[in-house]
């Protein structure tokens, strides 16, 4: 099976990327959820995830096609170095909900946010003994 998308569409206005393929399979990937699961080293880091917070609002402003294996997403928040592989596409759209409920849980377990903080603050983590 061929894991490259006939079809790619980005809806600006609702900030999904569409994926449809050729056996019928539609995955319908939000911004926040493509940008929380990049798989650039600033999100994956040095064997460990960083938790990405305050992508509500996030929308990608363009598309670059890698190769004839991947695409380039550029988000309007300045992140720009993850490439996703057409097969790394496929995996977050089969893998979305639990994927989606995974990144809540780390958010919550974290105290995280998804929506940024207002301008001019600054979150800190407070230790309690």
């Amino acid at each position: 099976m061929s894991r490259i998308p006939e079809k790619v569409q980005l809806h600006r206005k609702s900030a999904v990327l569409s994926l449809q393929y050729a056996d019928g399979t539609k995955f319908e990937l939000p911004a926040e959820f493509l940008r929380v699961y990049s798989p650039s080293a600033e999100v994956r880091g040095h064997g460990q995830d960083v938790l990405q917070t305050g992508k509500r609002q996030v929308q990608i402003r363009d598309i670059e096609s890698v190769g004839h294996y991947a695409i380039r997403l550029l988000f309007d928040d300045g992140h720009d170095s993850g490439i996703y592989s057409w097969d790394y596409l496929h995996q977050l759209g089969s893998e979305q909900e639990q994927r989606w409920k995974d990144y809540l849980d780390r958010l919550e377990r974290g105290g995280g946010r998804r929506d940024p903080l207002p301008p001019g603050t600054q979150a800190i983590k407070i230790q309690e003994p």
